[in-house]
């Protein structure tokens, strides 16, 4: 077996890993970079999730405007495969080149696992290298998870969200197993590409980590565009037919077949840890099966990092670039930037219109013993919302009435992607909620919904 030195070995190409390599080999280091399937040069953000995800958002809520057959939404549908392909393909390239054409960089295409705490095997097509560093970082994602279904994981008609984004005909009757905030944006993508959905969740509360009223506005504006929502619902058995899957399912009100054209499993996701061979560097994992680390990052193998999904918090893209914030600052700055010190993280979920959320829903303030006040607005007040025709949607923020600081806020109405963001920075330097009330916004806007949400 060959065997290479480097300075640093990164195992992944996502967002942290990329990002990390670049900033490393710019400052000196000799930067291995191993990524196992070559397309996937980028991570899961540029090549099956958030880019090519919201490329489809884009175009399901023209398609949604028309006034169509479900023909011609079809060839609508195909255009936006093409054009996401399209999309990922380039922007693959683009991440591909940024790393592997730095002068102290190497990419190789191989799947990595440990030998020791210093050393990885990288198997090649044709051969296999031993790679030594003094330094490694695991930067493998996550995987989607798939139930143990009868007949799921044999279906020819059954998606997970990285494959159905390539699915060419559209499914004119989706079954979405999975009621989380992936399997919301889907249904929301599908009905407004005419697609019949049906969204079959087996808990009995939707949303449960949102406040009542939030979730019950996403759950009522997505019913009254078709989607069906099946609460408290287990699904006995997947079966494939000639023309079509049977989806068997027990609902509250009895036994019931749904027939489908495509079955989307959003179940979760889980770490991306199997070909690791994590026991030969002695490298934990968490009781859920994530890389342990500290605040810092670091596993208990000193030497040894790990950054984005496969750490098992927060899965976003934006995440795995803070950790590799982190990362940075503990090798080659001031080594103060912990997971401790983020502030508060956003997200957003591209619905139609899209829900964000930042810091604490009002349940959690009361079981965190708050005393505060709560600021509502209905989206049909705010006059860009009228402008745009999207009068749909709820938004409420958590004041503490102690300190008049921002404790949380939900956004579900037009833009609140962008609104959001406002919303944590102002809670990040913890200015009082009157900072945003009083502010002179541009109008007409989304953000000046801000004036009039505040003003309690």
């Amino acid at each position: 077996m060959k065997m290479k030195k480097y300075d640093a070995v990164i195992i992944g190409f996502g967002k942290g890993g990329k990002t990390l390599a670049g900033t490393l080999a710019a400052n000196g280091k000799n930067v291995a970079l191993i990524e196992k399937d070559a397309d996937m040069y980028g991570g899961t953000c540029i090549n099956v999730g958030c880019i090519p995800s919201k490329s489809f958002v884009t175009s399901a809520a023209f398609s949604a405007k028309l006034d169509s057959s479900f023909e011609e939404k079809a060839k609508l549908y195909r255009k936006a495969v093409e054009k996401k392909t399209r999309l990922t393909a380039a922007l693959r390239d683009k991440n591909y080149h940024k790393v592997a054409d730095l002068e102290n960089a190497d990419v190789y295409n191989g799947t990595a696992s440990f030998l020791d705490s210093r050393h990885v095997a990288v198997a090649l097509q044709d051969e296999t290298l031993e790679l030594e560093a003094d330094q490694i970082f695991i930067n493998t994602g996550a995987r989607p998870f798939v139930p143990p279904i009868e007949g799921l994981s044999d279906s020819r008609r059954a998606y997970i969200s990285e494959t159905i984004l390539s699915l060419e005909e559209l499914p004119k009757r989706l079954v979405i197993i999975g009621g989380g905030y992936i399997g919301m944006e889907f249904a929301s993508i599908y009905t407004n590409f005419g697609s019949k959905v049906t969204v079959i969740q087996d808990g009995e509360v939707f949303l449960p980590r949102e406040d009542r009223d939030i979730a019950d506005a996403v759950a009522e504006s997505l019913k009254e565009r078709g989607v069906r929502l099946l609460l408290s619902t287990k699904i006995n058995s997947v079966r494939d037919e000639e023309t079509e899957t049977v989806v068997s399912v027990e609902t509250p009100e009895g036994g019931e077949k749904i027939s489908a054209d495509a079955v989307l499993i959003a179940t979760g996701r889980r770490p991306n840890v199997n070909d690791l061979n994590l026991d030969a560097a002695g490298v934990e994992l968490t009781p859920r099966g994530a890389v342990k680390t500290d605040e810092f990052l670091e596993t208990n193998v000193p030497g040894i990092y790990a950054m984005g999904d496969v750490v098992g918090g927060l899965q976003f893209t934006y995440i795995s670039l803070d950790d590799f914030r982190i990362v940075k600052s503990q090798i080659l700055g001031d080594k103060k930037r912990t997971i401790k010190n983020r502030g508060a993280v956003p997200y957003s979920v591209f619905l139609d219109p899209p829900f964000s959320r930042v810091g604490l829903s009002e349940t959690e303030a009361a079981e965190q013993g708050y005393e505060y006040k709560i600021a509502k607005l209905p989206a049909a007040a705010i006059p860009k919302a009228n402008v745009l025709g999207q009068k749909t949607g709820l938004l409420k923020a958590v004041i503490d009435t102690k300190t008049n600081e921002i404790l949380g806020a939900h956004l579900f109405c037009a833009e609140s992607h962008e609104m959001i963001n406002l919303i944590k920075l102002a809670m990040d330097v913890h200015l009082p909620y009157t900072v945003l009330r009083d502010t002179i916004y541009t109008h007409p806007t989304m953000s000046e919904a801000l004036n009039d949400l505040f003003n309690i």
